[in-house]
């Protein structure tokens, strides 16, 4: 009786609603490997909707709860402004989106970098110092080349996709 208590308590997730993800993924996957300029502009015209309905929902929480008021206004307004240049220009947000994201990832590698670095020379070993030379250098690659590393990043969220998709199948069946 213990094991079974303790087995149930350990799931979080049901298993079909892991399944149901890691089909969704793999199909994503799928469908950036080979389309990935059409699924690229499509995933980015969801997230302009999203941006513009989150940020309508921001401005009328803040009706609800009025705590944080001035964060909540400016949020929903620049979701909601945001959402609608996304929508008006697909074309255009289906670059700019994606070499936005390159460029932050890059300046995020950079500083993760710099970071390890100071913890090699503190002590942290050559191994975290090695870590930390190579996100700098992948961090300026991005920074560096933005629009080419958007064009790859399709390719590499569908890789992602696929992979990590047939990871959750498979533990969705072992979690069964």
């Amino acid at each position: 009786m213990t094991a079974a208590v303790s087995n149930s308590q350990t799931r979080i997730f049901p298993w079909w609603l892991v399944l149901i993800e890691g089909i969704a993924a793999v199909v994503l996957g799928v469908l950036l490997l080979i389309r990935p300029a059409m699924t690229t502009l499509i995933l980015v015209q969801f997230l302009g909707l999203w941006w513009f309905i989150g940020g309508l929902f921001a401005i009328v929480g803040i009706f609800m709860d009025s705590r944080m008021w001035g964060w909540k206004l400016f949020s929903g307004i620049l979701g909601i402004i945001a959402g609608i240049i996304i929508i008006r220009h697909p074309l255009w947000s289906g670059v700019l989106v994606p070499a936005t994201v390159v460029l932050i990832l890059g300046i995020e590698g950079m500083i993760i970098g710099v970071v390890n670095l100071i913890q090699a020379f503190q002590g942290g070993g050559w191994g975290i110092g090695i870590l930390g030379a190579l996100s700098i250098i992948f961090g300026l690659v991005l920074v560096f080349n933005p629009l080419i590393a958007a064009l790859a990043l399709p390719w590499i969220v569908g890789i992602l996709g696929v992979v990590g998709g047939i990871a959750a199948i498979i533990m969705a069946f072992r979690i069964k």
